[in-house]
């Protein structure tokens, strides 16, 4: 249980989001009701199944995207791990460019061998 294997899974739930494939993005989250996910302006959503709506909500929208993180910090305590991250995000929405920044913290759960994504909170960056 090191801090570089948080760090990978943490990459892979930001590969998932990239290329907007939400059967990667459930192999990257707990399937669990325990998990919860707060997107930019959004309300909580909880569980597995609520989460996966909203990402596949996202992806049916967003033409592309790409996003590069600044990870501020990385800590594990037991079995459960965060990252907190800058998100520098690229996106076209509805044939419209955007480019926004976010503050994100990632927190993981170590379970059978795996560390697997239980809250994704992004707050948006006001300029």
């Amino acid at each position: 249980m090191t801090k570089d294997e948080v760090l990978a899974a943490n990459a892979a739930f930001y590969r998932a989001f990239e290329r907007k494939d939400i059967e990667i993005m459930s192999t990257v989250w707990s399937q669990g009701t325990g998990s919860f996910c707060i997107h930019p302006g959004s309300n909580i959503l909880r569980g597995w199944k609520e989460i996966r709506t909203s990402w596949e909500q996202i992806f049916k929208n967003t033409a592309y995207i790409e996003i590069n993180t600044d990870i501020i910090a990385t800590e594990i305590v037991d079995n459960i791990a965060y990252v907190v991250l800058r998100e520098n995000v690229f996106q076209v929405v509805s044939g419209r460019r955007l480019e926004a920044q976010s503050t994100a913290t990632n927190v993981f759960h170590f379970l059978a061998g795996k560390w697997y994504l239980v809250h994704h909170h992004g707050s948006p960056v006001l300029r």
